[in-house]
């Protein structure tokens, strides 16, 4: 299957989304960037613009296995991952798999619940296998973790670890929506809930185009490319932790999906530029010294876009 030939199935997913979240293309493209790339999404925004309802539409557009988390403060490892218990019957221990045994696992508001807790997906969302009493059990494919987050200085949000944002191939912000696309949905014109949705793909055909997505070839001056970006953030001096080799990584599939969304069999630079803050933003820290500084940028996303205007692109 030709990229040409992929564009229908995509073109019809998109547009299915699109009719969920009004007046949010970009926001849905990169989504389904990173459901191509076999990434782990995280959708970072104020309450009410959409974060869960992404999350639910993108899960349930694909005809696979789906579990909704809520975190919460007081949720344990065990209710992620699963538990051992003891069957009287049997006379026997026996593991009872958590919600993370799943395709699509939505994880909402992952900032609502403790580090410990946290930590409970991080073998799950790098090698996709969970080990529990010393025993390793995969995960079934595709296996996508969706997480929604509200922003740090909301109250009750406990920050990612940079370990765990580090796993997650890109960040989404939504933002408000514009007046006519409000409008919409104050009329509830069109608009497609997410319970309601019927799959768009199934499962081997999800399989098929992450499996095209990775025969996307990049020239060896855009490799390259990627790595003045990935090495300019490792050494700002507003920067006190750069992206990491699993990030330059993270980019480079997040091009080849892009290509292959757009019906290319190649990458081109602007691929790179668009995704280069999306994948590296939340992997990024500032310097103790940009922070306390008055004439600081207000985040990492502008330190990068900066960096973007520093490199030169190859022609």
């Amino acid at each position: 299957m030709l990229p040409s030939q992929s564009l229908p199935a995509l073109t019809a997913l998109e547009n299915t989304l699109d009719l969920v979240l009004r007046g949010k293309p970009e926001a849905v493209r990169l989504s389904l960037v990173c459901l191509l790339a076999r990434g782990h999404l995280l959708i970072e925004d104020v309450p009410g613009v959409g974060k869960t309802t992404l999350a639910q539409s993108l899960a349930r557009s694909i005809g696979c296995s789906f579990h909704r988390l809520q975190f919460t403060s007081d949720m344990l490892p065990s209710d992620v991952i699963g538990v051992t218990v003891y069957n009287a019957h049997a006379e026997e221990f026996e593991f009872k798999p958590g919600p993370i045994f799943t395709n699509f696992l939505l994880a909402d508001e992952i900032n609502r619940t403790t580090p410990k807790t946290q930590s409970a997906l991080l073998e799950a969302m790098n090698e996709r296998q969970v080990t529990v009493d010393g025993r390793t059990m995969p995960l079934v494919e595709p296996f996508m973790v969706i997480a929604t987050q509200n922003p740090q200085e909301h109250h009750g949000a406990y920050p990612l670890p940079e370990s765990q944002l580090d796993r997650f191939l890109l960040r989404v912000r939504i933002g408000y929506p514009d007046a006519a696309s409000e409008r919409l949905i104050l009329r509830n014109s069109d608009t497609v809930q997410p319970q309601t949705m019927a799959p768009v793909l199934n499962r081997d055909e999800l399989l098929d185009l992450q499996e095209r997505t990775r025969e996307i070839t990049m020239d060896d001056a855009l490799l390259d490319y990627i790595l003045a970006i990935v090495e300019k953030t490792r050494t700002h001096e507003a920067l006190a932790l750069g992206v990491s080799p699993r990030g330059s990584q993270a980019l480079f599939r997040a091009a080849q999906a892009k290509a292959l969304l757009e019906g290319r069999t190649y990458v081109i630079p602007d691929d790179i530029k668009r995704l280069a803050v999306p994948v590296f933003g939340h992997r990024v820290v500032l310097s103790s010294r940009a922070t306390l500084s008055p004439r600081r940028s207000d985040s990492g996303d502008r330190i990068l876009e900066q960096i973007l205007s520093q490199v030169d692109v190859p022609l």
